[in-house]
């Protein structure tokens, strides 16, 4: 295999895992069956839009809105798009929100309502319990962003710090009928923490979101402290106003690699999957698969199949420094450094929403000649890992993905291709 189908080979393994993920695939097979009664569809998240296009496009227009990140939005027969900010609230998203919660109130029995919840919800979908600001929603979600915590943990505090997330939305419908559909962007597709479980019920308490903000050192206002010392505004799974809802996760991580495996197969590639709910510093990550990738090549006899070591989850970055950066450049930037040039080693690692971290750029792609590359330019990949600024090292290089939005997310994708010597 040539260095030319090899390039072309990884960013076809990821937009294949993009496009088993669209939501014109796998909204319509997971539908209900229409009711009788009134249908209002609302939902949040990067992929919401889309779900909503989907939807219309098998039942024609319906009643309803969704919140989805800037540049994301779709046309819609009926159903309306508000675009927001992402990943930090806004004033659009927390008015969105509020006229969400009135539109899903006083339905009955015989009413449906259809939920359309995908990553990036959890900022998008807006309303902040007790007496907490806008401004201080904020600033603690900037401050979780940037303390390197996992997603499942700054959703279990973004839940206990709103009126719409743990259950909330799906109780405020109470008694119609709801239905949440799913696109998971968290590692082990629990559904209470897709978009932080807008209609999912959760066993967390106020105490667990306390210590999760004490371990990551998170600075939080009086109107914070008194919510998390309050009474638990979180529904239990068993809540009586849950009993009529269901939800049903229709696309996963775990499905994108497995596409991108079978195309990987196709090509004459062996595949080894490492796993679709890898979490971690993505540095370190880095390193463990680098180690692997090389073990691997040392393994391997002149002629051997190419190699393609699959991987997905969500992995974090501490921010240490001040340039522009994002988890899947910098897993990229850091596998670089430890492969440090070996040859017949390339990798890509992109986030399947489009969106890396700081940068609308999906991620990045390295090869046995990033480092020599960036020596000619005059750039220095440690000192870009050490502040950060992995976005800045490939934008120099040109290696970078650029999609623009993909319309959907089910989480990080990364792919390593080990050719034999």
């Amino acid at each position: 295999m040539d260095a030319l189908l090899r390039n072309l080979l990884l960013r076809s393994l990821f937009a294949r895992a993009v496009e088993t993920a669209d939501p014109m695939r796998c909204v319509p097979e997971a539908l209900p069956e229409r009711p009788a009664g009134r249908v209002v569809v609302v939902g949040a998240g990067k992929a919401s839009a889309r779900m909503a296009e989907a939807v219309e496009a098998a039942w024609g227009p319906c009643e309803g809105l969704v919140i989805t990140r800037d540049g994301y939005g779709r046309p819609t027969q009926g159903i309306e798009i508000v675009e927001a900010s992402h990943p930090v609230p806004d004033a659009r998203g927390l008015a969105a929100t509020a006229r969400m919660l009135g539109l899903v109130g006083g339905l009955g029995e015989d009413d449906l309502v259809l939920a359309l919840i995908s990553g990036g919800g959890s900022a998008l979908m807006v309303m902040p319990a007790g007496a907490i600001t806008l401004a201080e929603k904020q600033a603690v979600n900037d401050a979780l962003l940037a303390s390197g915590a996992p997603i499942g943990e700054m959703n279990v505090v973004r839940k206990h710090l709103s009126r719409v997330k743990g259950g909330r939305l799906a109780a405020a419908a109470w008694p119609a009928r709801v239905v949440g559909l799913l696109i998971s962007d968290v590692p082990g597709d629990d559904p209470a923490l897709i978009a932080s479980g807008p209609t999912v019920g959760d066993r967390s308490t106020p105490a667990e979101a306390r210590a999760i903000i004490e371990r990551w050192r998170i600075p939080v206002p009086a109107s914070i402290a008194a919510v998390l010392d309050g009474p638990d505004g979180v529904l239990a799974p068993d809540a009586p106003r849950l009993a009529r809802t269901e939800n049903r996760v229709i696309a996963a991580p775990s499905q994108s690699l497995a596409a991108a495996a079978a195309m990987a197969e196709g090509a004459g590639c062996v595949v080894r999957v490492l796993g679709d709910a890898i979490e971690g510093e993505a540095r370190s990550v880095a390193a463990e698969h680098a180690r692997i990738a090389r073990e691997a090549r040392a393994a391997m006899e002149p002629g051997d199949a190419p190699l393609v070591l699959l991987s997905g989850g969500e992995c974090t970055v501490t921010r240490r420094g001040d340039g522009v950066g994002g988890p899947n450049a910098e897993f990229c930037l850091a596998l670089a450094l430890e492969l440090g040039g070996e040859a017949g080693i390339r990798g890509l690692a992109c986030d399947t929403d489009g969106v890396d971290g700081a940068a609308e750029v999906a991620g990045a792609e390295v090869s046995p000649e990033t480092l020599t590359w960036a020596r000619k330019l005059g750039l220095d990949p440690a000192a870009a890992l050490a502040r950060n600024d992995a976005h800045g090292f490939f934008a120099a290089l040109r290696d970078q993905v650029v999609t623009g939005p993909t319309l959907t997310n089910v989480n990080d994708f990364r792919a390593i291709l080990v050719s034999a010597p």
